[in-house]
């Protein structure tokens, strides 16, 4: 699969599967295509060359209902929560249910007690998103893409943001998701803590494509210069010269072909 914005070539040649059960970590720089890949899965975006399949189903050339329909075979856990502030806890809850389905009010109600309690938020349906802490507003971001039983769950950097603690208690909630639900994960991250305690898998992003793909060992283990420099944070490496490379172009009018268009 490829994707290209005009001449900039954002992804190309990606191939990636992920199983039930199973948590796929993609990892890579800020700019490298993590977040573009999760439009592409949720059909936001369309890929310029390969496809892109959710249950067997080829996303491009649906009609708006029928990806309505397979989206809701997916959740999204946004990186700042995406709550809607005017709305109360159980209205964020109950506001994809009530577009999407025809279940009614007792039905929702009781859904969202059940996913609130899964991730710990029992009792906050009444609460609005300003009177929560950063981790609860993630938690109950949780609990929203829980809502239609996912087969598939993505996470756009869920620790971002939060203290050390609070991103272990995201991790461990994760974790337990993926194992009670069986449902399929790609989380996005650069955090490398967080990526190693949640993976099942991991996949990096470097330059468009994916350099490696394999278990969580395999990565600790590389041999990779562009791998182990991003896994120890080094400034030192071709990541460092690959910035430099792209500063020196920008600040030369000649050379500069615009701004880098940004996840």
């Amino acid at each position: 699969m490829a994707l290209r914005f005009g001449e900039k070539t954002v992804l190309d040649g990606v191939n990636l599967e992920v199983w039930p059960g199973e948590r796929l970590v993609v990892m890579g720089q800020s700019g490298s295509g993590k977040s573009t890949l999760l439009r592409l899965i949720l059909g936001i975006l369309i890929p310029t060359a390969g496809e892109v399949r959710l249950s067997g189903r080829k996303l491009s050339g649906l009609s708006r209902r029928q990806l309505n329909e397979i989206r809701q075979r997916v959740g999204m856990v946004y990186q700042y929560s995406a709550l809607i502030s005017s709305l109360s806890v159980r209205d964020n809850l109950a506001l994809p249910l009530e577009e999407l389905t025809r279940k009614k009010r007792d039905e929702i109600d009781q859904l969202i007690g059940e996913k609130l309690e899964s991730v710990g938020m029992s009792g906050a349906e009444t609460k609005l998103p300003s009177e929560l802490s950063g981790g609860m507003r993630k938690r109950v971001s949780l609990a929203r893409a829980l809502m239609n039983e996912p087969e598939l769950v993505l996470y756009d950097e869920p620790s971002a943001g939060l203290d050390p603690v609070i991103s272990t208690v995201i991790d461990e909630l994760i974790i337990s998701t993926s194992e009670r639900t069986r449902a399929a994960s790609v989380i996005v991250t650069h955090e490398m803590e967080s990526a190693f305690r949640v993976a099942t898998r991991m996949a990096m992003l470097y330059q468009g494509k994916i350099i490696l793909d394999g278990k969580p060992e395999e990565f600790k283990e590389s041999k990779d210069p562009v791998v182990a420099q991003f896994i120890a944070g080094s400034t030192e490496g071709p990541i460092g010269e690959g910035i430099e490379d792209e500063r020196k172009a920008e600040d030369n009018p000649r050379g500069r072909r615009g701004r880098r268009r940004r996840e």
